[in-house]
């Protein structure tokens, strides 16, 4: 028992580090930070329009197609993980399949690039 103990004690160790430094900066933040609170500041903004306008006004589409394509590269990006870290037990065949993957990703980024869809004015 007293070396299982022994093996975790630097999870809790860890543990309690981060939850002290958690705890020591958000104290810090709300004791040091300036505070001059304005209407522009305290009013709700989401989406790029006030939140208390007409809910049938037309707005932007750029907001969905930058949320859209920040979800497939985000995704896309999630599968680098479990690859790169089995990496050295991977056949030719699954190394050329992740090379076929990251190209499509790449021609879908320049294709995204180039329709102007990343610029936002």
């Amino acid at each position: 028992m007293d070396t299982l103990l022994r093996d975790y004690l630097p999870i809790v160790v860890l543990m309690c580090v981060a939850g002290g430094l958690g705890i020591v900066l958000i104290l810090a933040a709300a004791i040091i930070a300036v505070r001059h609170p304005d209407s522009e500041k305290l009013s709700a903004y989401e989406c790029g329009f006030n939140a208390f306008d007409d809910a049938r006004m037309k707005f932007d589409v750029r907001f969905y197609l930058v949320s859209i394509l920040f979800i497939i590269f985000d995704l896309e990006v999630a599968f680098l993980f479990p690859w790169a870290v089995a990496f050295g037990t991977l056949s030719m065949v699954a190394f050329w399949s992740m090379m076929v993957f990251l190209l499509v990703l790449t021609v879908g980024f320049a294709y995204e690039w180039k329709k102007g869809a990343l610029e936002w004015a």
